[in-house]
Formats: C-alpha cells, structure tokens, sequence
C-alpha cells in the first residue's frame, strides 16, 4: 500500500519531491523516484511495506529499461500470474513481488493485464519503447487516481492535494462538483472539487501518448447485475457463497506485516472474523473495535460478543465530543478532499487504533452494497405503491405533518427514517437514492451558486446507474446505484483516507471479483427477501455466528454529529441564509440539519487549509 504521483511534460524533480512529500502518511517506510528528463517523465514513489520488504522497492523497472512502474495497492492473485508469466519464459528478480507481476504482465498481455488481475490498484507503467505513460485504477475503485491535462502537462497522484504541489496542476474550486457534493453528501467520479483535475473512474485504464496528444480514457469492466435462475437450493447456495467469501478472505490474509480484523458486532465484519480466525486460529487474530459514550451509536458490547466467541485479542476504544474535537484538525489538515460522512472520524480513530498494533486490516465494506443491507431496500416496494397512489397535495400534507415530529439525534432515529423516505418521494423513482442520501434537495441547491445547473447535470452520474442497469427492477437498479455510487465515491473514499492518514492497509474481502460475480448473478429475492435484508448471506453466516449476532438490527458505523452540532462546539461559520437558516433550525431543535451542517463544516475546513496552502 502505497502513494504513487508523477507527471509527463513540465516540471523538474522539486515538483515531483513536492508532491511525493504530501503522500509521506500513505508510505512512510521508503521514498523512490524515476526521472528520464530527456523523456519528460517523472515517477514517485511513497512505500508502506506489506509484501516482500526487501525486495519490492519503487519505482521498479523492467531489467532492459523499457518499464517502470509505480504501484498502489495489492494483487491478490499475484502468486498465480507470477506462475503463469514464469511458464511463458519470463524471469522475475524479485522473490514475491506483486509489483514485479505488473512488470511482466504488460509485456506479455497490454492493456488486457488488468482483466486478470484480482486486486486493488491505481498504477502508472511507462513504456519507453511505446512512449507511452499507462494508467488504471482497480474495479471498485478502492485505491484513489486524480489526474490533469494542461497546457502541454499530464499530472497523475493518488491524492488532490499532492497534485496541487505541480505548478500546471488548476487550482479554482469546480461549482458543480460543490453542488454535487452537497446533492450526494460525495463527490462522483469523474469531477473533483477542483475544476479541470479529474477522478479516473473505477474499472477505468489512461493512455497518455509522450507526444502530449489528448489521453485516452476507458472503461474495461462494470458491475452489470445480471440475475440468473439458480437450480440450488438456498442452502446449498449459502454453502456455495460461504466458501467464496472464504477464499476471498484466505487471499487477503497474505502479509509479511501483521494482521488485524475490524469487529463492528454486525454480520458483514462478524462473517470476515469468523472465515479469518478459522484460517489464523482465534487467540493470535487482533480484533478492533471503536465505541461510543452515545448508546444509539454504541456497538462495542455486540464486537465484544463476537470477539469472545472467536477467542480473538480484543482491543477496543471509546470516542466521545472531547476526542473528536481533539482529533479533528489532525483529519482535515491531511483530507485531500471533502467528504460528506460523518462516519470519518471514528473510521479515522478506529485506523489509528489499529494502526498501533497492526499494519494490515480486513473489514465489512461491500457487503452493504452487493447484498441489499441498507434501510432504503426496505421502502423500494412501499415506495413504488405510494408513489402511484398517493396524489401530491396529499403527499406535501404528510410531510408538513412529519416535520411536527418530535427530532431525534439517535442513530437512524425514527422520525429520520419518516422525513428521510417522504423528501425521496417528492421526487421521481431516478433520484430517490441520491435524495435519501444526499445533504440538500434539488430545490436547495440553487441557493448554493449563481449558476444554474440542471437536474441532468447535478445527478447524471445517480440517473445513468439508475436508467443503465440491465434489469429494471428499482432493487436492481437501487443495487447498481449502491455499487457504483455510494460504494466507490463514498464508503471507499472515506475507508482509504481514514486508513492512509494512518499509514494503514484496509483490504475488504466482499470486494473479491468472484465474491463479485456471484452477487451480481443472484436474483434480488436472495439479497430482499420479504423485510429480511442480506438474506443468504446472513444465510451463509449463520454456522459460524452467535444468534444474537445474526438477529441484530443494523445500526450502521455512524457518529452523534447531530448532537455534536447542537452543543456549538463544532459548527460552520454561517456565511449565507442557506447555512445561517439550517443552523438555527437544528440549534433550535426544529429539524434534523446534522448531514447538510457536517458537510457545509468540512467543505469550510478543507477550503481553508487550501486557500492557506496557496497563499
């Protein structure tokens, strides 16, 4: 795990030095660089040593010179394809570089390589005798790629930041990504928060010609949900689907580094515990666990259950207001972009605490997202209904009266759950997950900027899910939303800031591609069925869990931002009506503002620190 950055045109070795330094959290063990002036090419390279600690060293070149590499990330299958390159005649240097495989892999296979490769990844190969700079970023975009093409320059880097330190790099704030944010609390790839340097897609490869010629960019997979009928019985397909998230998770237990399990007491980091400490033996695995002084948002008693039952070394910590303030400007001084969930503190606390005993941690993320685990599953089928039934006078009748609810700043409280499904359906069936998710409506985003954007350009990425998914079920199509939305720009974003602020590898065994693969083939009724969410893989689970484990409602890993907000001691500066107006209605306990508040707090913070930088 590692940070990558370089540039292909204009600068010198202090620019390449610069932006490298601002990746040192991502890679504190070793720094390399390669520089071929004449070329105009320039690689760096920030190390966090997890395989092969002596001989994986970057940025690694082919033996005739013809390939560098600067690699993020890890190949799971790595000991495969070495095998198979090895076979076809190619000799490998290395003992078990991962990196090395990338090497050889491109000179056997091209642009085909990263259809073989099971991973996460952002890696940039030059190809000398091509004059080709080679760029791809893993299918669920786990591991981050930003990238500009300006005035004769193309800049890569795996954050935002570092690549702010090349003197060609656009430095002016985007007005639609800000809008963005604020419509899906994320920001979606393509579009960063600076205009004119861009996210590189999951699943997606980057041609760059020596020449200067425009790049190339190009999708080589997608999550396509294309259900089958399957002949099995549920049983056996739990059998089938245990056994793949176990090889899954026996992939990502390879490490010369020590090893841990986040343990949140749910099913998803429950099962990974459970399949790992059954490879590993209970008593040498370290579980972690984040708690909290707020009992809605507290799930260290169901980890510390799980934990027992496993015999793993428990370790575990408990956030309260104090630790989060104390903590706070330590995130945002290294948060290279903003981030609209809340849930980055304690992930960042809980990578922390990891990070002290362990350089390597498996958790749940994907789960969720693949198997139907999030509370909006639920209202898909009472959605539809109401939507054809319910006329609009009536519909803005039920939400002036679910405004008179009582506010909760419980986790997913029930008067969240109410207003949070009703402001959805104010709107058509294309952008209810956004609207459910996001931290304003359509009708309040205009107060954002003075320039109009429309509803297509706000939500193009959630309406193209929505309306390109294969089947035209809203599960299906709520799926592919999850999977190609909230997942990639939201969930992993947030899991590799959190982690790499921390110099800390998060591997995620869901994200397998045969876990993948068989999630997108399963018809929905095995994921949905009836009110059960996650239905065969709770099935799946269930052998090797405690029933309480099993029957537990899901809490989700959030934070008590909206109590937090209420006592003053976090807040943004109220520098409009819009953000003046929110904040005396959640001061006021008349609404429920923490997600649009926490946002507009975290865009102030980050805009700051780079109006500093820039001074």
């Amino acid at each position: 795990m590692c940070g990558i950055a370089g540039f292909l045109g204009t600068g010198d070795r202090g620019d390449l030095e610069a932006m490298a330094a601002r990746l040192s959290h991502r890679g504190p063990d070793a720094e390399g660089f390669f520089i071929d002036e004449g070329r105009g090419i320039h690689l760096a390279h920030r190390r966090l040593s997890i395989l092969d600690l002596g001989g994986g060293g970057q940025p690694m070149a082919s033996a005739d010179g013809r390939l560098v590499v600067v690699f993020n990330g890890e190949i799971y299958n790595h000991a495969e394809l070495r095998a198979e390159l090895a076979g076809k005649g190619h000799h490998f240097l290395t003992d078990h570089s991962d990196t090395e495989v990338l090497l050889h892999g491109w000179r056997e296979w091209g642009e085909d390589l990263v259809g073989r490769l099971n991973g996460m990844w952002a890696f940039a190969i030059w190809d000398r005798d091509q004059g080709r700079l080679f760029l791809s970023r893993d299918r669920f975009g786990k591991k981050p790629l930003y990238y500009f093409q300006r005035a004769g320059t193309f800049g890569f880097s795996s954050e935002l930041t570092s690549l702010l330190q090349h003197p060609a790099a656009p430095r002016n704030l985007s007005e639609l990504a800000r809008v963005k944010y604020y419509a899906h609390a994320l920001i979606p790839a393509p579009w960063s928060a600076i205009a004119g340097i861009w996210k590189l897609p999951a699943a997606h490869n980057l041609v760059v010609e020596e020449s200067g010629s425009a790049c190339r960019v190009s999708r080589y997979w997608r999550y396509v949900i294309e259900p089958e009928e399957p002949t099995s019985s549920d049983g056996e397909l739990a059998g089938e689907l245990r056994g793949i998230v176990l090889r899954a998770t026996r992939r990502r237990l390879m490490a010369d580094v020590p090893l841990g399990i986040f343990l949140s007491g749910g099913i998803d980091s429950s099962f990974i515990a459970a399949l790992a400490a059954g490879e590993t033996g209970g008593p040498s695995l370290s579980t972690f666990t984040i708690g909290f002084t707020e009992p809605s948002f507290d799930e260290s008693a169901p980890a510390k259950l799980m934990a027992g039952h496993l015999h793993t070394a428990h370790h575990e910590q408990v956030l309260d207001l104090d630790a989060a303030l104390e903590n706070l400007p330590q995130i945002f001084d290294l948060l290279d972009e903003p981030q609209g969930d809340g849930s980055l503190l304690p992930t960042w606390l809980l990578c922390r605490f990891a990070r002290s005993k362990v350089t390597v941690a498996l958790g749940g993320d994907g789960g969720d997202e693949l198997f139907a685990g999030y509370d909006p599953f639920r209202a898909l089928r009472l959605a539809g209904l109401y939507s054809r039934a319910v006329p609009r006078p009536v519909h803005e009748g039920l939400r002036m009266l679910a405004a008179l609810l009582p506010v909760s700043h419980a986790n997913i409280s029930l008067d969240f759950k109410i207003k949070r499904t009703l402001r959805g359906l104010s709107h058509g069936a294309r952008l209810w997950n956004p609207v459910w998710l996001g931290a304003l409506e359509p009708s309040e985003l205009s107060r954002l900027t003075d320039s109009h954007f429309d509803i297509e350009d706000i939500y193009g990425e959630a309406i193209h899910a929505w309306e390109t998914c294969h089947n035209d079920d809203p599960v299906d199509r709520t799926l592919q939303f999850y999977t190609e939305i909230y997942l990639q720009d939201g969930i992993l974003q947030k899991a590799d800031r959190a982690s790499m602020m921390n110099s800390l590898e998060v591997r995620s065994p869901f994200l397998d591609i045969e876990v993948a693969d068989f999630a997108r083939k399963l018809p929905h009724r095995y994921k949905l069925r009836g009110n059960s969410t996650k239905y065969l893989l709770k099935l799946a689970a269930r052998p090797l869990l405690p029933s309480a484990i099993i029957a537990r409602k899901k809490k989700g890993f959030g934070s008590p931002v909206g109590k937090w907000l209420r006592t003053g001691r976090i807040a943004p500066q109220p520098w409009s009506d819009l953000v003046r107006g929110k904040l005396a209605q959640h001061l006021g306990g008349r609404s429920d503002e923490r997600l649009f508040l926490w946002c507009e707090y975290v865009w102030q913070e980050w805009q700051k620190r780079q109006t500093s930088s820039r001074a």
